[in-house]
């Protein structure tokens, strides 16, 4: 199993996210449940990144997986 992740979308996913929840982005790219992990990085040494809502608000998950801010979109997508 290659250890790069796969790009999942070319761009960011919005999410309404609660306040206090905490959420796993998938940082492989491979998770049928995107931009979360179902798991499916097992095997390789990607592993998914811990994000806890600070308020009840939309946020931009990245997609490409590129990101400098992961979770979080920052644009790298638009590089791809």
């Amino acid at each position: 199993m290659s250890d790069a992740p796969i790009v999942a979308q070319k761009a960011p996913y919005p999410i309404d996210v609660t306040e206090g929840k905490t959420y796993f982005w998938c940082a492989c790219g491979k998770s049928a449940k995107q931009p979360f992990c179902d798991g499916s990085h097992k095997g390789s040494t990607i592993e998914p990144v811990k994000y806890t809502a600070e308020a009840d608000k939309k946020v931009f998950f990245c997609g490409c997986k590129q990101s400098h801010k992961m979770p979080l979109c920052d644009g790298s997508h638009s590089k791809l």
